[in-house]
């Protein structure tokens, strides 16, 4: 609202400059972008952005299985956090070697993670496979989906922000240094006789 107000008292004001209109448009032209282009912007990114990682979460979600399997024995020392592309189970998984068998039958083994509290040889165990009964990831789920989203569509907006401003400390930079030369240029030409012609000296 002030730069609306600065524009409109710069309009007749005896002392205004040319220099002061052009900045106080460019604040003006700098304020309605960073109101309509940044929102508009981050709302944008955030929705493709989300529309993208929901197709990735049907994909996963239909590539993979949660399988039984059956603990042959623990990987000693080795504890670590679940995936963190996915917002639900954040508990510390422990990495087992583990049995199971695919949808067509044919046994498996191999080292796995599980949030079992039971990873006992012998204990039941559920484990993420692909199709073909190899072990997998868990596919992300949507909640986290649209978490990535949000954050990727504020990052653009403020992305944004930061462009239109820098853009316009960078114009109003550039035509302060114009003005400021041609002061200098100015005063070049009335430095010398400055103090002499009718001031009595």
């Amino acid at each position: 609202m002030r730069t609306f107000t600065g524009v409109w008292r710069w309009r007749h004001n005896p002392l205004r400059r040319a220099t002061d209109r052009r900045e106080a448009w460019v604040a003006l032209v700098a304020v309605l972008l960073l109101v309509v282009m940044a929102p508009a912007l981050g709302w944008y990114c955030g929705s493709r952005t989300d529309h993208a990682l929901q197709e990735s979460v049907r994909a996963q979600q239909a590539d993979r299985r949660l399988t039984t399997a059956v603990v042959v024995r623990r990987v000693a020392d080795r504890h670590h956090v679940s995936d963190p592309e996915v917002s639900t189970d954040r508990m510390a998984q422990t990495t087992v070697v583990a049995r199971w068998h695919a949808q067509d039958g044919t046994a498996r083994s191999a080292t796995v993670t599980t949030a079992s509290h039971d990873t006992a040889t012998g204990a039941r165990v559920r484990i993420w496979t692909d199709l073909a009964g190899n072990p997998a990831l868990r596919p992300m789920d949507a909640p986290t989906a649209h978490t990535h989203a949000a954050l990727a569509g504020f990052g653009a907006g403020m992305l944004a922000v930061l462009l239109i401003e820098g853009g316009r400390r960078l114009i109003v930079w550039r035509m302060v240094q114009r003005r400021y030369a041609r002061l200098d240029r100015a005063w070049a030409k009335a430095g010398p006789d400055w103090g002499r012609t009718g001031t009595g000296s």
